[in-house]
């Protein structure tokens, strides 16, 4: 599933070309695609036809676009989901599920999912310290990149959660917007173990990890994402490459860049954690 940079990508794209629009009419054209939205498409598409869209906005993986009038359309992204803005007239993609039209006549922005896991629904926007979110992702903490981030408070949650850290990492309610791939990178830059108890890491470890998090993350947005195939790409298409990059995520059996170990590959929670033998050893007690 994208995670940060890549949602970071879209939202980019979507501010740039949907933000100050006023929507005229929507198009459900698979239910699935509106299953969240529980009053149905109808509803969905009723309510915001007539809406200006006041801007595109992002919690960690969480993806909205925020409407005039208190609400939202939150973008579940899924495994295949993907937000993109077409010429209108352009011939419909194969798995197109939803259409917005503008009022000035410009690219619309469609909505389409080979898989069908992702959709789009319309929320409320709660007020979470000084912050409008929509209701759904309101339990959602902070990322490392947002500006108003804690990383002492995030460290001392961290620490205090006792499991094992990448579990810790991919918490969405400690931090928000890392994932299966970013977790492994930022464990591998700071040569932890993903077992490793996370009541056993001392501060300065916790916050080396939050920074090499932030850090493997921007880069990776500075690449316009991780694609490993074609279905996650930006609002133009276009797929990002920071997988040539990546030290250890997906790189089983290759060589360790810096000890030039053989890359392994471990069962995670029905995924996998990659990570070097010599680099990252297991710890004596994991938390597995």
């Amino acid at each position: 599933m994208p995670e940060l940079p890549e949602v970071e990508v879209v939202r980019r794209g979507l501010d740039a070309h949907v933000t100050g629009r006023r929507i005229t009419a929507v198009e459900v054209l698979h239910p699935r695609a509106t299953r969240r939205h529980e009053p149905g498409p109808v509803d969905f598409a009723d309510r915001l036809a007539g809406r200006s869209v006041v801007a595109a906005s992002r919690r960690g993986k969480y993806l909205w676009l925020e409407l005039e009038g208190a609400e939202a359309v939150i973008a579940h992204l899924g495994m295949s989901g993907q937000m993109l803005v077409q010429p209108e007239g352009a011939a419909d993609e194969k798995h197109l599920r939803v259409r917005l039209r503008f009022d000035d006549g410009g690219p619309e922005l469609r909505f389409v999912d080979q898989r069908t896991f992702g959709g789009l629904a319309l929320a409320d926007l709660v007020q979470v310290d000084g912050t409008a979110l929509p209701a759904p992702v309101a339990h959602i903490a902070r990322d490392p990149m947002d500006p108003a981030f804690d990383a002492d408070a995030a460290v001392t949650a961290l620490r205090r959660k006792r499991t094992g850290v990448k579990r810790a990492l991919l918490d969405q309610t400690l931090v928000s917007g890392v994932g299966n791939i970013y977790a492994d990178e930022s464990l591998w830059r700071t040569r932890l173990h993903w077992a490793r108890p996370t009541e056993k890491l001392t501060r300065a470890q916790a916050g080396e990890l939050l920074v090499a998090a932030t850090d493997v993350m921007t880069e990776a947005l500075a690449a316009g994402g991780t694609s490993f195939d074609a279905l996650y790409v930006n609002v133009n298409g276009q797929s990002g490459y920071f997988d040539r990059a990546l030290a250890v995520y997906g790189q089983e059996g290759k060589a360790c860049r810096r000890c030039g170990s053989v890359i392994r590959r471990d069962p995670f929670m029905n995924r996998s954690s990659f990570s070097c033998p010599k680099c990252q050893p297991m710890p004596r007690n994991p938390h597995i």
